[in-house]
């Protein structure tokens, strides 16, 4: 099969805009047939520490041009690339190190974990060929591309192996859903140890032969002036992201004309945020859904067509999402349920772990544990997650419900709620909320305002106000460490 996302392919952007810049981050700049030789240069490097076909190399770096090098680079022999958070401890890196198999591992000093492996400093890496160029592998949609960890939320991280023939459905799906061409411009601020990163910003784009900036990590201070000096036409992000430029000062007033869209995933955010977000910045907001597990994406919103807010989209093409009931059965129009998937996105399956993969993807279809509807359209709507569900004297209660009322307050810039332990009730739901600066709410006021939103078993038996919410690498809401603040029975 064709990859169109590999830059040697025969029909690639390589071959007709050569010139064309294709990414850059702060320290470089690289057109396409530069890129392309800095790619088989460190080919060249991996091929003389015995990589071959079938191994995997670990990349331990922040974003910058070289990890995006040496992940082509791999795929270039045949190899697999797992991205690693590079500030995670030594513990974690060499638990993914290990548990990947790599052989070799990019990172950024003598002091950055390794595994015990053979190690380039990515200062070292290769930009100039010394010999003849690597020929590449002839990849086939069954080889693995890449091991992508899970956050680790439920216990030790997982190895997601995604293969070429999921990359490509994903990017080719993005791309056309996304209606990119070569004059888009991504502005890239997630980090590339996620799926979302890889799979939104970075690889379609290069697909099509436009252009992709790494600006490093997010920084609410420079944002709005690399919007400025880029001009891209879109980024990806998390809803903490949008929160965090919801919050700033009146007198922030950026120019924003160059972007065609953004996007927001991997995590559920609220409908107000995305009002707020639109009405202050006029992004037109493409609100999306979906897991590791699935190649990042498997429902939508469209950037020209309906957009419903709050909402996720429709199915992409070439996916399928089914809501059902615990025994699998499909549930009516517009019922909650779990969210399944199928389609040439679902993952080969978590690494060393085949009960873990039997549980997940049953009969071809991706469990995904997350709640939710299908409206009469085919647009999904994410209730919460099924492990988030507090059980309160016997009755559920979805803790996504209690944090979009607690949203619509003005003042309140993010809200989580989880489950207290109670010796009488089981569980008792208490939230956590952060304020917009200069916000006065009370607790009191956010107790008032779930009593008359809420029925009595769903309103908190406790409010408290913090600074920020703690956030995971992925800056998703940390909830098993609000889990754990409260994990003292109370009766």
């Amino acid at each position: 099969m064709r990859l169109g996302y590999l830059p040697w392919d025969s029909d690639s952007v390589v071959a007709s805009r050569p010139d064309a810049i294709a990414v850059r981050d702060d320290r470089v700049e690289l057109t396409y047939r530069q890129f392309d030789d800095r790619i088989q240069a460190c080919a060249e490097q991996f091929r003389e520490h015995g990589i071959t076909a079938g191994d995997v190399i670990a990349i331990m770096l922040p974003n910058r041009v070289e990890l995006l090098v040496a992940m082509f680079a791999a795929w270039r022999l045949g190899a697999a690339a797992t991205p690693v958070n590079p500030v995670f401890t030594a513990s974690e890196a060499d638990h993914q190190i290990g548990d990947s198999g790599a052989k070799l591992v990019i990172n950024a000093g003598p002091d950055a974990p390794n595994g015990g492996r053979a190690t380039i400093h990515v200062d070292d890496v290769r930009a100039e060929r010394r010999s003849d160029p690597v020929a590449p592998h002839a990849l086939t949609g069954d080889d693995l591309a890449l091991l992508i960890y899970t956050s680790g939320s439920t216990g030790r991280p997982k190895g997601v192996m995604l293969d070429h023939a999921n990359v490509e459905a994903m990017t080719s799906t993005m791309t056309a859903h996304l209606s990119l061409t070569a004059a888009d411009h991504c502005m890239l601020i997630l980090p590339l140890f996620h799926a979302n990163a890889i799979m939104v910003s970075a690889l379609p784009v290069l697909r099509v032969g436009g252009r992709l900036s790494i600006v490093g990590q997010f920084s609410a201070g420079r944002f709005f002036d690399q919007i400025e000096a880029l001009r891209p036409t879109y980024f990806s992000a998390v809803p903490t992201i949008y929160a965090v430029l919801a919050a700033m000062p009146e007198e922030v007033k950026p120019d924003t004309s160059s972007l065609r869209f953004v996007v927001c995933g991997a995590a559920p955010v609220s409908k107000e945020l995305l009002e707020k977000s639109h009405k202050r910045y006029g992004f037109v907001i493409v609100e999306g859904y979906g897991l590791t597990e699935g190649t990042c994406a498997s429902a939508c919103n469209p950037v020209d067509g309906v957009g419903k807010l709050g909402s996720v989209g429709p199915a992409l093409p070439g996916q399928s999402i089914r809501i059902v009931d615990g025994r699998g059965h499909d549930v009516p129009t517009g019922e909650t349920g779990e969210v399944v998937i199928s389609g040439p996105t679902v993952m080969r399956g978590y690494l060393n772990n085949p009960e873990a993969t039997a549980a997940t993807v049953v009969n071809g279809w991706l469990h995904t544990g997350d709640v939710g509807r299908l409206d009469e359209d085919g647009y999904l709507s994410i209730v919460d997650r099924v492990k988030d569900m507090v059980i309160r004297g016997g009755e559920n209660i979805y803790p996504k419900e209690i944090e979009r009322v607690l949203t619509t307050v003005d003042g309140v810039l993010e809200a989580a709620v989880v489950g207290r332990p109670d010796q009488v009730l089981g569980e008792v739901p208490v939230a956590f909320v952060s304020l917009y600066p200069g916000a006065t709410v009370t607790e009191a006021e956010l107790i008032d305002h779930c009593t008359r939103h809420l029925t009595r078993v769903k309103v908190p038996e406790q409010i408290h106000l913090v600074d920020a919410l703690p956030k995971n690498p992925v800056g998703k809401i940390d909830k098993p460490n609000l889990r754990r603040s409260v994990a003292e029975p109370v009766g």
